[in-house]
């Protein structure tokens, strides 16, 4: 019983940071795009600086985990309900995502950057041998470790996105953050 609570105290708790950090990307007055248009018209070529490359060539790889981490646990059995919808919310925002920053490179003419290896905890991203652990564990075990190797995970997004937004090219700077934010916001009302 008390590895439930945890486990869904810990659910609860990455889901509203990532809805107040969705709240918090997003500019007031500004026109919340729905994240689903066309990635060229989000990035003009003409603006993008080499942050904003270095930063989708980044991004790209650590949401891909994020999905692999998700589809990982929604194989499994015995996982809390409510960690499995945060996992399937997961999966459901990121692949999105993962398509427009592609869009993005291409309208570039940028190249992805491939295996991520190299990136470490700094970051937020998982070692083989963190993602080894949590494809043996199983049922709260897994749920728990989903949730803890998340956070760690969408910590090391959103410094990306911070360090990212602050070397941006201006035009691009917003797009950055608006398909997610805009998702969460209509999903949350108290985003509005």
């Amino acid at each position: 019983m008390h590895t439930t609570r945890t486990t869904l105290a810990a659910a609860t708790a990455l889901a509203a940071a990532l809805t107040l950090a969705g709240c918090a990307g997003a500019d007031p007055g500004e026109p919340v795009g729905s994240g689903t248009g066309d990635a060229a018209a989000s990035a003009p070529a003409a603006s993008a600086n080499p942050a904003d490359v270095m930063f989708a060539q980044m991004m790209i790889p650590h949401h891909e985990q994020a999905v692999e981490m998700s589809e990982e646990l929604l194989a499994k059995d015995g996982v809390d309900d409510s960690v499995r919808d945060l996992a399937t919310e997961i999966m459901e925002a990121q692949q999105p995502e993962i398509d427009l920053m592609r869009g993005w490179l291409e309208a570039w003419g940028a190249e992805e950057l491939g295996d991520m290896g190299g990136m470490d905890h700094g970051d937020g991203m998982m070692s083989e041998d963190d993602l080894a652990i949590l494809e043996e564990a199983t049922g709260d075990e897994a749920s728990r470790l989903f949730l803890q190797q998340m956070i760690v995970h969408h910590e090391g997004a959103v410094q990306m996105a911070q360090t990212g937004s602050r070397r941006a090219g201006t035009p691009t700077r917003s797009s950055w953050q608006r398909p997610s934010s805009s998702r969460r916001r209509r999903r949350s009302p108290r985003c509005r």
